[in-house]
Formats: C-alpha cells, structure tokens, sequence
C-alpha cells in the first residue's frame, strides 16, 4: 500500500451512501439482471463521486453489500450469510433474550438505561422483521460470483479515474459469535468461518485490490461480555485468541495488501465505557496488516493520538485515523481536521498518516452531510500536507 511521502493521503472506512433506487431494488428482491445492471451503474457513480471529493484511496461504497433500509447499520455483517453455506435466519425473539449477554449486558446501556430504551438512542425503527443467524451446517464459502460480481465492477469504475489505490471491505472472521448448532464450539465455528472468508479476502487480494478488514468486534467484545466486571485480563486473554484467529484467516493473504480497521459502534450513544486504546492496541498491531484504521475524531476517542506516542510502529505500516465522524452532523471544518492529522503526524510521522473517517458513511449519516464530511476531509488533509512538507526536518 502506498504511504504519504509528499502529502496526507486521504480515503475512509467504507460503505458510502447508497442511491434509493439501489435500496429498493435490495428490498424487493429484484431479478440478478436488474441488480447487476443498477450495481455496475451506481458503484461508476460512486468512484466518481470520490474522485471528485479528491479522495485518494477509494472503493464501491460497499454497494454489493446489500443494504435495504437506511438504518441497516448491520450490512457490513450480514452480507456474509449470502455468502457462506451453514447458516438459517430466524425471527429475533421478542425479549431480545439471544443478544442479551451481548448488545444488553454492557454497563453503558444500564447506566444510561432512559436513553436507551428512548427513539432518540436509534437512527430509527426498521420496518423488516429482526432476524438473526444460526449455524445449523458446515460452513463453506459459496460466494465466489457475487465476490468476482463486485471484483468486476469496481474495477471497471476505476478505469480511466485519477486514484492512488483502491480499497474492498470483507468482515472479519470471528463476527459470528452467537451461538450455533453443528459445531462442538465457539471456537470450531469461528475457525471455519475464518477459513471460508479466506476465499474472499484472496479473491479481492488476487485482482490488485487492497483488503480492508473490518473488525469492531475486538473492542466491543468488551463492552458486551467485560465491562459489568472490568475484567481486563479476562479480555485480553479472549482478544489474543482472537488476533491468533484473524491471522489464521489471512494466512497466504499478502500483509502489505491489508489494512484493518476496528471501531467501537456505529450507535449514536454515550459510549460511557469503550474500551481505551491503550488497552488493546499492542494486540492489534499483531494483526498481519499494513495499515491500523482507527476512531480518532468523535468526542470518547480523538484524544487517544497520544496512546500512539507510547507505541513503536512497525518499519513500513501507517496509521489510518478518522478525521471525520459519522456520529454528528456538525461539519468539520478543514482546520480542525488538519489539526487531528498533525497530532498524529508529531505521535507516528507524517509518512505514515492516512487521513480517513470514524467508520461507514452509508446509512448512518445524511448523505448530503457524508459527502461534505468527505470534501472537508480532502480540504483539512491539504492544509495539513502543506503545513508539515514546508517542516523539511519534521519526524515523529
């Protein structure tokens, strides 16, 4: 992957937002014909748009993902169980009864209990009925034309486009942790999702296109299972296995083609009790990848530049930081942004900055906002780059 050696780079984490007639075609269930037509279209249009933000480093938005309600926060998951054999979809249980060890037993939830069970806690209600996952076979990856579909269209949308690189997102192996019925374990189903997903990460990486792996479950798994207890030696026992597992799925994966991102959730709450940096961030850098995307802007984590001054970065890796957040409409101005990137810059170096978003854009964030977070974006990373290339002796 390429580094910043004479400007602040720019890209984001992801899914951008989807045009309503995508959606719609999504929520129908449209013929394969019609959804490949509209597909190819609207991924052009994206690249576009990306291009035009001044976006360095772009991808399709994730459009091949399907998403059928703007408040679909869980695409970036759930495109999986189309793609891998194994698994039945089920009515969520009125009481919620499944999740609750999870999403329900944190100690944000309980300690902001009236903000949570309030409209105000969501982007709003979805119409579809909530369904979830059980593994009931073995897990095979089955993917592989709708993968080679999206390989396709991003490519061709990039042909004749002024870009640096171009990006893909795949979820990380090991999202699927909720309880199943064919394997003997947690641990057996994971490690077959990890070699199934294998198949998509290689796909992608085999076509010249960097894979972004997307991994919000390394630190939120504490603020599901460890944050009641504070039990952190209980976590980080759980999230070495974890690094262990995602490095399994990217065993023959090319390291310099990978980037990885981790994020505390797209839920518009108090985030009262994220895991901190600090905690995990030795073990991230374990992950086999060239480049760590992280939350840097939203108001629980943009102090956390300075975990990366305590922290030697690996020879050759950068450091992905949101310059822009998803999590309020208020737009950034460019020197707010700029001044993120120079902290970074001071912790880690400027060669090894690439200025992106919190998380996704699509479905979380009106798209006439995304859009302008995107250009302030491009506009911040500008004004950073001339600030630290006119600092001829400028080092971390």
């Amino acid at each position: 992957m390429k580094q910043s050696t004479n400007r602040i780079l720019t890209t984001h984490v992801g899914s951008l937002p989807r045009p309503a007639d995508l959606m719609e075609i999504y929520r129908e269930q449209a013929p394969a014909e019609k959804l490949e037509l509209r597909l190819t279209s609207a991924v052009a249009d994206v690249v576009r748009q990306q291009v035009e933000a001044a976006i360095d480093i772009v991808n399709d938005g994730e459009f091949g993902k399907p998403m059928s309600d703007e408040v679909d926060y869980g695409a970036w998951a759930t495109y999986v169980h189309q793609r891998i054999s194994g698994f039945e979809m089920r009515d969520l249980p009125k009481d919620f009864s499944i999740l609750n060890s999870f999403m329900g037993g944190s100690k944000d939830r309980r300690d902001f209990a009236d903000y949570y069970s309030s409209p105000e806690a969501y982007a709003g209600p979805s119409t579809r009925p909530l369904r979830f996952p059980v593994n009931v076979g073995p897990i095979r990856y089955t993917g592989h034309d709708v993968i080679q579909r999206d390989v396709r269209n991003l490519k061709a949308a990039l042909a004749g486009m002024n870009v640096e690189e171009a990006f893909m997102t795949a979820v990380v192996t090991g999202v699927n942790i909720l309880p199943g019925e064919y394997y003997k374990s947690a641990e057996e189903q994971s490690t077959a999702v990890a070699e199934a997903m294998r198949e998509e990460y290689k796909t992608i990486t085999d076509a010249g296109i960097n894979l972004q792996l997307d991994d919000p479950i390394i630190v939120n798994v504490y603020e599901w299972q460890f944050s009641m207890s504070g039990d952190m030696a209980g976590f980080r026992k759980w999230a070495e296995s974890h690094v262990e597992l995602v490095n399994h799925a990217l065993a023959g994966i090319p390291e310099e083609k990978v980037r990885y991102h981790i994020c505390w959730g797209s839920w518009k709450g108090p985030h009262s009790t994220d895991l901190p940096l600090r905690n995990v961030i030795d073990l991230m850098l374990k992950v086999k990848a060239s480049q760590y995307s992280v939350e840097a802007a939203n108001p629980q984590h943009e102090h956390e530049w300075k975990a990366w001054k305590d922290v030697k970065l690996p020879a050759g890796k950068a450091v992905i930081p949101g310059v822009v957040t998803h999590k309020t409409n208020v737009l950034e101005h460019p020197e707010v942004i700029a001044d993120r990137i120079m902290r970074y810059a001071e912790a880690v170096g400027r060669e090894n900055i690439i200025a992106g978003t919190d998380c996704g854009m699509g479905g979380r964030i009106h798209p006439q906002v995304a859009w302008a977070k995107l250009r302030a974006l491009s506009a911040g990373a500008a004004l950073a780059s001339r600030q630290l290339w006119a600092r001829t002796t400028f080092s971390a």
